[in-house]
């Protein structure tokens, strides 16, 4: 006997296997973008981030997107502050500054 499942169902189905697929760095950069970061800049940050962070570190910073949306990066840097973790910081910050400034593709 064949089950036929609502076009509704069958679509949530398959939304929710494409998201078990994401990957860290997809999860991040959409992460920043919904905590208020443009979409170049997230994207450069994100993949630096995840270079450089644990999956936990990475959990716990997209934590602060789902509280409220920052409005620039100085705001997110002071949220980011408030997980007392020195690394998620760092991190952050240097992300921001070199991916704000363009110069996060130089390789000295």
């Amino acid at each position: 006997m064949r089950m036929i499942l609502p076009a509704g169902t069958v679509a949530m189905l398959a939304l929710l296997a494409l998201s078990a697929c994401s990957t860290p760095e997809a999860m991040t950069r959409s992460g920043l973008v919904n905590a208020g970061i443009d979409q170049r800049t997230a994207a450069c940050m994100a993949d630096r981030m995840v270079h450089r962070l644990s999956l936990l570190q990475l959990r716990r910073l997209a934590g602060l997107g789902k509280v409220e949306r920052s409005r620039n990066l100085e705001q997110l840097l002071h949220r980011a502050r408030s997980l007392n973790d020195p690394e998620i910081v760092g991190v952050t910050a240097s992300s921001a500054a070199l991916c704000a400034t363009g110069l996060a593709g130089i390789k000295l």
